[in-house]
């Protein structure tokens, strides 16, 4: 079983950058799938990126394409979203999730969850 707490929330600025970060406890945190998603007041929770758990593959929304990137250390069994060239769009709670033998956008697949991290992006 996993455990997954978020930070690295705050406001920023349009333009702006931040790095969100996510813990994980259990001693098995390195064979899972790790994701990002994100949810907009009134709106579904979406995916944004996730990465296998060798880091060998990641997978990102159109959305975070060439802004976001996603990393993971085994190690420090600690997952990262790091986010540039923010946008107000980008405004959300982000959640980190945890998937056993499956990387992409299917949050259904995601068997664990952290509460969220708020992200405001000021334009």
């Amino acid at each position: 079983q996993v455990q997954l707490v978020e930070s690295g929330g705050g406001l920023v600025q349009a333009g702006g950058s931040l790095r969100l970060s996510c813990a994980a406890s259990g001693r098995t945190f390195r064979t899972y799938t790790m994701g990002w998603f994100r949810q907009a007041p009134g709106k579904e929770r979406d995916f944004v990126a996730a990465i296998r758990w060798g880091a060998d593959s990641t997978y990102y929304a159109d959305s975070a394409k060439g802004r976001f990137t996603i990393s993971r250390d085994n190690a420090k069994n600690t997952l990262y979203l790091q986010m540039n060239s923010l946008k107000a769009e980008d405004t959300a709670v982000y959640y980190c999730a945890a998937a056993q033998e499956y990387i992409g956008a299917n949050r259904n697949a995601y068997n664990y969850w952290g509460p969220g991290t708020q992200v405001t992006v000021s334009s």
